[in-house]
Order: C-alpha cells, then structure tokens, then sequence
C-alpha cells in the first residue's frame, strides 16, 4: 500500500470532500438504500439524485476528535452509502488520486469548525 494511504479511512476523509453538486450520484437502489435518510443528505437536479454537500464535503460526513487527540471522519450513513462510495477501495488509484488533489481539505474544514 502506498506511504501516502491512511491506516484507517477514519483518518482521511478526503474522498467526502468537493465542490462539485453532482459528485456522487444516487441511483434507485441506492436511494432505497438510505431508507428514511434519504431525503436529508440527497438533493435532485433535473431527475437526477445526488449527494449532498454541506461545507464542501458530504452531508453525511461528520468529524470527530479521537481519543489520541486526531481528527476522525465518520459517515453517518456507512452501512447504507451509495454503491460509489463502497466501491472506492483505501490505495485504489481512485483513492490515491483523491489524496493528490484534495488532502488538505478535511484538515482546512476541521480547524474552521473546531
């Protein structure tokens, strides 16, 4: 695995984080998925279901401070996230490209709020 690759996906984050409204799509069996949350971290365009993004980063996506004093991310959604999200394996080239062009904004986020 690759230096740059958190232990622990808890550590990064980064690939909640964007700008773009349309980054991860909801299709029909995801939005089943999410159940009863569905409507709190989706928003439409046009047909079209996405992720929501609050702050730059995904409505569902919430910090944390861990015991040893680092920053955590958690999903609040975790066992019932879109197919997208559960497809993106930890050192995957998706994620390494995540971490090249995005590492610094869940540190960013974090002090802002804390």
């Amino acid at each position: 695995m690759h230096d740059s690759v958190p232990g622990d996906c808890l550590r990064c984050g980064v690939c909640c984080f964007s700008t773009l409204e349309t980054y991860v799509r909801v299709s029909g069996a995801d939005w089943a998925r999410l159940g009863a949350d569905a409507e709190r971290v989706t928003h439409f365009i046009g047909h079209r279901a996405y992720m929501r993004l609050t702050d730059g980063h995904c409505a569902a996506l919430r910090p944390r401070r861990a015991h040893d004093g680092a920053t955590e991310w958690f999903c609040t959604i975790y066992d019932r996230r879109p197919q997208i999200c559960r497809d993106l394996a930890r050192g995957s080239p998706a994620c390494l490209g995540e971490l090249a062009t995005k590492s610094s904004r869940p540190a960013s986020f974090y002090l802002a709020v804390c």
